[in-house]
């Protein structure tokens, strides 16, 4: 989808998603001492929210700038700031280097997402967490949910291969597909979730 469409589908409802932070985002950044943190492709903002309630100074950047509204309201109604970007994240390039950087849910297909990976990489300070979650590959035949176009799906072992092989010192901590209950659903959704240290 391009950036007219995505804003179509913001605009077209309140909150797309919940506006509660992913659950893989909660359960591996909980531990983690609050830094600087990026959220690339933020979509309407809920992690980017979350981050900044357990004091991350977070950057958000998304290309929907319907997205990004929807995203500074929810900051403002939490009382809490987030520096929102607007950029396309296959062209967005940092300028400063991040404790965390999150990717979630990121649709693109494999030249582009390697792109966008590689983005992210650069963008991880010495010592940060790099966090990528997915729709899996399997969750089109064995989950629930998510796009239905194989070519923007993937495996933890395509994170691996496009972030790894960048020739920066990085450190593979969990590299896994996930299971995510879906409420109504008599199966889970397959996440892809990779967790990756750069080496300080």
């Amino acid at each position: 989808m391009d950036r007219a469409a995505w804003d179509a589908r913001y605009a077209a409802t309140d909150y797309i998603w919940t506006v509660e932070p992913n659950r893989w985002l909660v359960a591996e950044c909980e531990g983690l001492q609050p830094g600087n943190a990026l959220d690339l492709a933020c979509g309407e903002g809920r992690n980017a929210v979350w981050l900044a309630e357990r004091d991350w100074t977070v950057t958000a950047v998304d290309f929907s700038p319907v997205a990004l509204d929807k995203g500074r309201r929810l900051a403002a109604h939490r009382g809490v700031t987030v520096r929102w970007e607007q950029a396309d994240v296959l062209a967005w390039q940092p300028a400063d280097t991040f404790d965390l950087v999150a990717v979630l849910y990121l649709q693109l297909p494999e030249a582009e997402r390697r792109r966008a990976l590689r983005i992210a990489v650069e963008a991880v300070r010495p010592g940060g967490t790099l966090l990528v979650v997915a729709h899996d590959t399997r969750n089109l035949d064995e989950g629930v949910g998510g796009p239905q176009d194989p070519a923007l799906l993937y495996t933890p072992a395509d994170v691996v291969s496009d972030t790894v092989g960048s020739g920066r010192e990085l450190i593979v901590e969990r590299a896994e597909t996930v299971e995510r209950p879906v409420e109504g659903v008599d199966r889970p959704a397959l996440d892809c979730l990779v967790r990756i240290r750069r080496a300080a």
